[in-house]
């Protein structure tokens, strides 16, 4: 089953979707694994569920792990900062430091 052409799969691991549009709470869409009404409104590249995701579990995106599940997600549910968290780290560099100081 093909995911709505409204929302980017960016790689076929990945469990979530990329809006390609604003949309609207109570609207449907379908993410591969059934249609789901969503139950907010979703921002423009903003991530939507693929599939149910398991609290702990991994979110994929781009096919690498960008952050885990803090609570179960259902399909179609947007995946965002409430229900996940990054594992961005923040890297400090000279370089960026140096570059910053003679602007």
């Amino acid at each position: 089953m093909s995911h709505d052409p409204r929302l980017i799969l960016l790689d076929p691991r990945d469990n979530v979707l990329v809006a390609r549009v604003r949309f609207k709470a109570g609207e449907t869409v379908e993410t591969g694994s059934g249609p789901a009404a969503l139950d907010r409104d979703i921002a423009l590249a903003h991530k939507i569920a693929r599939r149910a995701i398991a609290a702990g579990e991994k979110i994929l995106k781009y096919g690498a792990p960008i952050g885990v599940a803090t609570e179960a997600i259902a399909a179609g549910a947007h995946v965002h900062v409430h229900n996940m968290r990054s594992d961005y780290t923040p890297t400090y560099h000279l370089e960026d430091e140096r570059k910053g100081a003679s602007a």
